[in-house]
């Protein structure tokens, strides 16, 4: 497993999560996961940190103080030391720390700037999912996402999930995925300022203009019909979560602030273009 490193020092460890892999193990599945990674390369880092608890297994997570979602690329900070562990969880906390991605979401979003303030549970019809507004179900919890579009724009594209290196699910009226066809999208800078468990794919959903190539909330959605390079002929390499956490910005052991950034993926640019 290949992971660029974006930020050093003694405490804090930042790197560059490809899209594609997760951040822990879940005690079900045995693919790589980030932390394994880390105890490779960072075996002092093993203990770091708490571990969790899910279907009666233990389960580590070495220098994890906040996550990404599988699918989702960008920048994850990672604590080296306990000390530092608690000092970033504490700024996570009180709401300190800022993110900012960048995001592709299907259809033409209205406003060119917005806030959406809207408490978010869970699904009740699938439990993998969160939900926002009318019909969430158990605890809701304060979620709010400020976006920025960047940019509105038609593409090629193609409706059929089949096409895609995510789960298969098939949807929408097109069932060839050789049929092309032009679809609205939007390009967004998006700054969370919670963080809960899929907080933007959530909000893009209840915006309906949910994130493009999102199997769970945008499973009949167009996707892109991108020109592929060499190396992604094979499971479809092009097509992937249009979510990319862009930068974050927090303070080091010492009290200086420290903002790490991660390159605008290929995939975007060319579907942007």
């Amino acid at each position: 497993m290949k992971i660029k490193i974006l930020y050093e020092d003694k405490n804090i460890l930042v790197i560059d999560k490809p899209s594609g892999i997760v951040v822990h193990a879940d005690g079900r599945s045995k693919e790589p996961t980030v932390t394994d990674w880390v105890i490779k390369n960072y075996p002092k880092m093993k203990n770091v940190g708490e571990p969790m608890t899910f279907l009666g297994k233990e389960i580590k997570r070495p220098g994890v103080v906040h996550r990404l979602d599988k699918e989702t690329s960008g920048v994850l900070v990672l604590a080296k030391n306990q000390k530092a562990h608690e000092f970033l969880k504490s700024q996570f906390m009180d709401r300190e720390i800022k993110k900012k991605y960048i995001a592709i979401v299907s259809g033409w979003v209205k406003n060119d700037h917005g806030i959406i303030n809207k408490p978010i549970g869970r699904s009740p019809s699938d439990f993998r999912r969160r939900l926002a507004g009318r019909g969430a179900r158990g605890e809701l919890r304060e979620a709010i996402t400020e976006y920025k579009v960047l940019k509105r724009f038609t593409a090629p594209c193609v409706q059929n999930f089949s096409s895609c290196a995510l789960p298969r699910v098939r949807g929408g009226t097109l069932g060839d995925k050789n049929f092309k066809h032009t679809a609205p999208f939007s390009y967004l800078e998006v700054k969370p300022k919670t963080g809960r468990t899929h907080q933007i794919r959530v909000h893009m959903k209840y915006l309906n203009h949910p994130v493009v190539c999102d199997s769970l909330y945008n499973p009949k959605g167009p996707l892109p019909s991108l020109p592929l390079t060499k190396g992604e002929e094979k499971g479809g390499g092009h097509c992937r979560l249009m979510l990319h956490a862009k930068s974050i910005e927090f303070k080091d052991l010492r009290g200086k602030i420290i903002k790490v950034e991660s390159p605008v993926p290929k995939e975007f640019k060319k579907f942007v273009s």
